[in-house]
């Protein structure tokens, strides 16, 4: 067990909507970059058929996300409030809907969408097919604050503490050790880098040079994945630094634009060599915390008696 802070963490309530998928009526296309034009959904709303645990490539979508995404209305201008909402939150919260027929059902926070401010939170399948545009939900936040006590030098964020010790280990050698289905490189990331912090949304993975998907086996990325980033050191903000090593969830699905891919919503940071990734293809949330694909096979498995 990783000692931590976990009782002197706050937790504390946040809410947002479920939004509607927003797309332009009069130009609705997405230009690749190639250069090809696409019409396609994009981010928003209550997504049934993709859960964390599918693959983050092979949508035909643009910055999908998977199950309900909330976030503040048109009527919500209080941008303090969708700040809470939004830097508070942390993966592995527990999310209770408020209002509509779905009222009481509980869910998971799976990561978080930077550019247009989405907390995405995974349901049951029963409970997306009541959820409706609007509905409500509540998010039991705590996790901002984290700190590892074996490891100061470690900065976690964005992250329930919970998960924190689902995710990771100690190295025999006074290190962290952490299972991660992909090893990538910072210099291949793109939309987000520069950020002034990292305590909300996320970053993409570019995914324009084919070359370089196969190098890193980036085909196989899955939502949910656990990955680590080489040389970057996210503390403040989102920097290239030769040594460093963060470690981020993989969030939304991927994009065609240039600059953009499947988004990593970092959850550990540091400057220094403290961290040992190990390589674990099953080292996704969906199966730490038993939702998503990973909840769906549980299900049907009991279902059919085995």
């Amino acid at each position: 067990m990783l000692r931590t802070n976990e009782k002197n963490c706050v937790e504390i309530s946040v809410q947002g909507a479920i939004v509607h998928p927003r797309v332009q009526l009069k130009n609705p296309y997405i230009v690749d970059s190639s250069g090809q034009a696409h019409v396609l959904p994009g981010t928003g709303g209550i997504t049934y058929n993709i859960a964390v645990g599918d693959s983050a490539l092979e949508i035909a979508g643009d910055h999908v996300e998977p199950g309900a995404s909330i976030s503040f209305g048109e009527n919500d201008r209080d941008r303090l409030a969708l700040g809470g909402l939004n830097v508070l939150s942390c993966i592995g919260n527990e999310a209770r809907v408020v209002s509509g027929l779905a009222a009481g059902a509980k869910g998971i926070v799976t990561g978080k969408h930077g550019g247009v401010e989405h907390v995405l939170v995974d349901f049951p399948p029963a409970v997306l097919a009541k959820l409706a545009i609007g509905d409500r939900v509540q998010i039991r936040a705590v996790g901002q604050g984290l700190k590892l006590k074996n490891f100061p030098d470690i900065q976690v964020m964005n992250v329930d503490p919970r998960l924190v010790q689902k995710m990771a280990g100690m190295h025999g050698n006074g290190q962290l050790l952490v299972p991660v289905t992909h090893m990538i490189p910072a210099s291949i990331m793109g939309s987000g880098v520069g950020s002034r912090h990292s305590f909300s949304g996320d970053y993409d993975i570019q995914i324009a040079d084919s070359e370089v998907i196969q190098k890193y086996g980036i085909q196989s990325l899955r939502l949910g994945d656990i990955i680590a980033i080489g040389d970057a050191d996210c503390r403040f903000g989102r920097s290239v630094r030769l040594g460093a090593m963060s470690i981020g969830i993989v969030v939304h699905a991927s994009c065609v634009t240039s600059g953009h891919g499947p988004g990593v919503t970092v959850v550990m940071t540091t400057a220094k060599k403290l961290i040992v990734p190990k390589i674990e293809p099953d080292a996704n949330i969906a199966r730490l915390l038993l939702i998503g694909r990973h909840r769906r096979r549980t299900v049907s498995r009991r279902r059919r008696g085995r």
